[in-house]
């Protein structure tokens, strides 16, 4: 079997996708999602001008092999768009692999460890009365696990709290929105809203916050230790993680869990983080870290040290990607959970899956392959629209982290 062409389709069925179509000479094609949120097309001119031409008359089979001729060859490695590429390229032939052999792709990872993949989704409100009512739509859903978002008292907007609850995207405008922060006063009204959650709805559903690498360590080590009676399963991205070291304050000050991950690019952004059990889950998608073949060496390396997986899982990822990360869940023996934004009906139309929701779990179905297709007649009734993700500035006027 041989490559023989591949080609980048860019479609916004609401937002903005990237999707890798890799050919083979039996008829056999794979696709790989390579969406980069608010700077896809620099990943669509990496794809066709440096990586396609390089695949043709290729062996798709040999996985491992174009990995390491994509990462090794290239000079300049890592970041997001060499990465995304590669796991374009990466799930897509993964996919052809598992379509020859006739099998769901778990299968060739190693077969089941789970029935099915438990997920947690996303509610957002104004204030605490209305995140707390739109998380008990999500248990009335059938959700085991709810990440809660809450607007800021004296803040205009706040990261995660959208005008359309279910569908969220945050890159809103063809130039950047300019969001105003405040940690104080963030930090003064999170654990109200955990209060008011517990307070509703006990302990039954597992609680989720993301903090979006707003803080310092020592005010996200306050943050963790004053939401320790709420039992959260965990609090995201507590800082940035340039220093990783960041987190060894954190985690001296509270034993609320912590993870950290969906900006991360390869193995050795979250190695320290791993080895020195920093944090609980790494949280390191299908797309942004390089495929599935880079993703089980991060969760091998994870399993040592007590560390689960956690995988990304907002809507500024395909289908395709959350069809490949479902089979990577069902397969990793360290599963933790895995996020679950639903996808708008036109974007499930584009991309039809044989993964389904049931009872709080997401389960990858027994198609071929990743079991996720692209209808390339419709998506081409949804042309590219340049999109950016907001910036952050302090109340006084200062840059910050969005």
């Amino acid at each position: 079997m041989k490559i023989i062409g591949g080609r980048v389709v860019v479609t916004c069925p609401g937002r903005n996708f990237v999707t890798l179509k890799v050919e083979t000479d039996e008829g056999i094609y794979g696709i790989g999602d390579a969406t980069l949120n608010g700077r896809e097309q620099a990943v669509v001119a990496y794809l066709q001008e440096h990586v396609i031409p390089c695949l043709v008359g290729r062996d798709p089979q040999q996985i491992e092999d174009a990995w390491q001729y994509l990462y090794r060859g290239a000079y300049w490695r890592r970041g997001p768009v060499t990465m995304c590429a590669i796991a374009a390229v990466d799930t897509a032939l993964w996919d052809i692999k598992a379509k020859a052999a006739g099998l769901p792709l778990y299968q060739l990872l190693g077969g089941r460890s789970r029935d099915g993949v438990m997920v947690y989704g996303h509610a957002n409100g104004g204030d605490i009365e209305e995140t707390a009512d739109e998380v008990a739509k999500y248990i009335a859903l059938g959700y085991r696990a709810v990440r809660a978002q809450s607007g800021v008292p004296g803040l205009a907007s706040t990261y995660g709290v959208a005008r359309d609850k279910m569908f969220y995207e945050p890159a809103d405008t063809g130039l950047p929105t300019e969001n105003i922060w405040s940690s104080e006063k963030y930090l003064r009204h999170i654990p109200a809203l955990f209060d008011k959650l517990r307070d509703r709805f006990g302990f039954e559903c597992h609680l989720l916050h993301d903090v979006h690498h707003r803080l310092t360590p020592i005010e996200a080590a306050r943050l963790g230790k004053d939401l320790e009676t709420y039992r959260l399963f965990w609090l995201e991205d507590a800082v940035t993680c340039e220093n990783q070291e960041s987190f060894r304050l954190i985690r001296r000050h509270t034993t609320t869990p912590l993870a950290v991950g969906e900006v991360f690019n390869s193995i050795h952004d979250c190695r320290q983080l791993i080895s020195e059990q920093l944090i609980d889950y790494i949280r390191t998608s299908v797309v942004h870290a390089g495929g599935i073949t880079h993703l089980r060496r991060i969760a091998a390396l994870a399993e040592l040290f007590h560390v689960r997986t956690g995988c990304h899982g907002a809507t500024d990822l395909s289908p395709v990607c959350l069809g490949a990360a479902l089979h990577f869940d069902t397969w990793v023996p360290n599963f933790g959970i895995q996020e679950y934004m639903r996808h708008t009906e036109a974007t499930d139309e584009v991309f039809p899956h044989s993964y389904h929701f049931a009872d709080g779990y997401l389960y990858v179905g027994e198609a071929p392959g990743h079991g996720v297709d692209i209808d390339e007649t419709l998506a081409a009734r949804y042309p590219y629209r340049r999109a950016f993700l907001p910036v952050n500035r302090l109340e006084d006027g200062t840059m910050f982290n969005w």
